[in-house]
């Protein structure tokens, strides 16, 4: 099992957009014609991220239209430690991204967390041969 694609849905779409094309380096691309504004993100010819536009209306199962609500905990990519780590970190700051660093305990592997938005969390993580890299 893989993981295939992760929907956000969120209030900043073109915001979102620039984060994961400039900052993470996803290439943007075709998109099915929905009813609803948003974008494909794809890393290696997939498309992994689906951006949502949390502005428009929206049909629930079985009730009226309404506001749909940006929503997601976080989605995390596994990122190479070294080289792959480093170039993440310097476009980060490149772009004047904030976030925060930790260390999962026992593994000792690196997290990077990047808040995109209220609600909306991206999780960057490696194992510790990325070291101080950030």
């Amino acid at each position: 099992m893989q993981l295939d694609h992760v929907t956000l849905v969120t209030p900043d779409l073109e915001g979102a957009c620039r984060f994961f094309r400039d900052v993470v380096g996803l290439e943007e691309g075709a998109r099915p014609p929905f009813r609803v504004d948003g974008h494909w993100l794809y890393a290696n010819g997939r498309p992994v991220i689906h951006l949502v536009d949390a502005t428009g209306p929206a049909r629930l199962r079985g009730a009226a239209s309404a506001l749909v609500a940006p929503r997601i905990d976080h989605v995390a990519f596994r990122v190479e430690p070294g080289a792959e780590w480093r170039a993440l970190v310097e476009r980060l700051a490149a772009h004047r991204v904030p976030y925060q660093l930790a260390e999962v305990p026992a593994s000792a592997e690196l997290q990077l967390f990047v808040a995109l938005a209220p609600g909306v969390v991206v999780e960057f993580v490696t194992s510790p041969a990325a070291g101080a890299a950030a």
